[in-house]
């Protein structure tokens, strides 16, 4: 088994109209070092419209980031419907599994998109995934249901608990809200 460049932690609330999708910036290189630590895996896409988080593989997760920013501009600017047509690649075989996945989200709708084509709309309003994804998941239920935080405050705290839990998840946070 070669080495590979992963591990990150994106976690993402949506709560009163507001969606915050925040990510830790370590990048892990096999199970033993840290390759970098200020790393952005949150960022704004589609004039600033839709934010995507994504882990998993850092070739197949900027890969997959692409895949889903292309169909978005294809579909004008539609989260739903780009997603469901990346999806179809996969579904038609005409797309390579990608060991990555993202969190996607606009004014109106929050996703997790697979890079094997599966599309999870969380019922919950909250979400994550990667390395420490579980850690951030559970603290963000727990915040969302006992505190009158808001969206980005809660995905700030969820992430700093992840991080000090997972050993492949820092300190050095981006979140991003729509």
């Amino acid at each position: 088994m070669t080495e590979e460049f992963r591990g990150t932690t994106i976690c993402a609330v949506k709560l009163n109209g507001v969606t915050a999708i925040g990510g830790d910036g370590q990048v892990t290189f096999g199970e033993s070092v840290i390759f970098k630590s200020n790393a952005v895996k949150v960022k704004r896409i589609y004039d600033g419209k839709v934010v995507v988080g994504f882990a998993g593989s850092v070739s197949d997760a900027f890969a997959l980031s692409e895949k889903f920013e292309e169909m978005l501009r294809k579909f004008s600017g539609n989260l739903m419907r780009a997603a469901v047509e990346l999806a179809e690649l996969w579904r038609q075989d005409k797309a390579r599994k990608l060991e990555a996945m993202l969190i996607t989200a606009d004014k109106d709708n929050l996703l997790i998109v697979s890079g094997t084509g599966e599309i999870i709309e969380p019922e919950s309003g909250v979400c994550a995934i990667g390395s420490g994804g579980n850690y951030a998941l559970s603290a963000a239920r727990a915040l969302k249901e006992n505190t009158d935080f808001d969206a980005e405050t809660i995905v700030r705290k969820s992430l700093k608990i992840a991080a000090d839990l997972c050993v492949f998840t820092n300190h050095q946070v981006t979140v991003e809200t729509v």
